[in-house]
């Protein structure tokens, strides 16, 4: 598909005996799980974000025509958008930027994880043992429970803004009133495309759960809906807990805007499995909408001390 403007993905994905991600203390030291108020457990949008980012960085370090960029860690973000693959999908907030507030909305967005049904919910006893007999000793023997989550259906859906990717919007005013508004690109068209199917492909490989004696939690999609949109849309978060007529409608609105959709399932011999859902969406990942009309990159620092001139 050419000139896409948005890329979602929705997934199910299996979880046994895991603690999704902990909350807070509720119990003294017993370490509880999120649940909504009826008791599904959930993984917030924030923790699926670094899962995102994660695989994200493992996959950029992979690739071979990766250049100078790189994922920054999340609590040291910059503004070179040119090479720092966080600062340009995820955004940034740098404050004392002079008049330039130095914030960029991120263009990837994600939603909580959910257990499909009512999750069961058990503790694990962890015990810490004294290893030094003598009693003098600093080492203490302690005793704790942690929530678990026997096994749950987990949806969770991603999207990318790709007319927002490795791109920035700049405002022209003219005695106090906006009279432009400008668009420029940070790298070139074949970066953007890359970017764009890094994050398509990270969504493949979601592993950095919290979780108990790290144990092998996988965010790996059971099934997956895949859009390559030429509106900016996210309709398709809930695919996989829509009624059957609602699946269909949805589907008869992307076919009827020209959108592309693969549906990818690894529990049935029939249609696609996941694999091949992905493989033929980045096949399908032809060329991403483009609002500065072919222009030329500028770095970040440029645009940003235009902008703050």
């Amino acid at each position: 598909m050419e000139n896409v403007k948005g890329i979602s993905v929705t997934i199910l994905a299996k979880m046994d005996n895991h603690i999704a991600n902990g909350g807070e203390m509720l119990l003294g030291n017993a370490s509880s799980i999120k649940r909504r108020p009826d008791g599904r457990v959930y993984i917030s949008g924030q923790m699926q974000r670094q899962a995102l980012f994660s695989a994200i960085e493992r996959l950029n370090l992979e690739s071979s025509d990766r250049g100078n960029t790189y994922v920054s860690n999340g609590d040291g973000t910059t503004n070179v958008i040119e090479k720092d693959l966080r600062a340009d999908m995820g955004g940034f907030m740098h404050t004392s930027q002079g008049h330039y507030s130095g914030r960029r909305t991120a263009p990837v967005s994600a939603t909580m994880a959910v257990s499909l049904n009512e999750s069961n919910v058990g503790r694990d006893l962890l015990i810490r043992l004294k290893q030094d007999p003598n009693s003098d000793s600093e080492q203490k023997q302690a005793l704790a429970t942690n929530e678990y989550s026997q096994s749950d259906t987990m949806q969770m859906s991603f999207h990318l803004d790709v007319s927002a990717l490795s791109i920035s919007k700049g405002f022209k005013y003219e005695d106090e009133r906006h009279v432009k508004t400008e668009y420029v690109k940070h790298v070139d068209n074949d970066e953007r495309n890359r970017r764009a199917k890094l994050f398509l492909e990270a969504t493949r490989y979601l592993t950095d759960y919290a979780n108990q004696a790290r144990n092998a939690t996988t965010g790996e999609p059971q099934k997956v809906l895949i859009v390559l949109d030429n509106r900016l849309s996210r309709k398709g978060a809930r695919f996989f807990d829509m009624t059957e007529i609602e699946k269909e409608n949805l589907l008869k609105e992307l076919e009827a805007r020209e959108a592309d959709y693969f549906v990818g399932d690894d529990t049935t011999k029939n249609g696609l499995t996941v694999f091949e859902a992905y493989e033929k969406a980045s096949e399908n990942l032809e060329s991403l909408v483009d609002p500065t009309d072919g222009a030329e990159p500028v770095p970040f620092e440029n645009f940003a001390e235009q902008v703050d001139g």
